[in-house]
């Protein structure tokens, strides 16, 4: 399944049933990651790229926006963690 398909069909705002945000677009995409049905690298570089915010601004309304805490989403390495003795 394609990332940027899945993107554009969760902040779809002309769709009568909801309003698509991006936060919780997201979110659903880091449960997709995890459940292995989009590729992880693919979504560290969603992210870390800023293509979202790119996308965004360009096709969603401004009141849809919202601020996405990226560093949450993304995988922590162990040299990110400071070792305890």
């Amino acid at each position: 399944m394609a990332l940027a398909d899945v993107f554009k069909a969760l902040t779809a705002w002309e769709h009568p049933y909801k309003e698509g945000k991006s936060c919780p677009a997201v979110s659903i995409l880091s449960f997709m990651k995890r459940d292995g049905h989009i590729d992880p690298d693919v979504f560290e570089l969603f992210l870390r790229s800023g293509v979202y915010r790119l996308y965004a601004a360009q096709f969603m309304k401004p009141e849809l926006i919202d601020t996405v805490d990226v560093d949450s989403y993304l995988v922590k390495s162990n040299t990110d963690f400071a070792v305890l003795d």
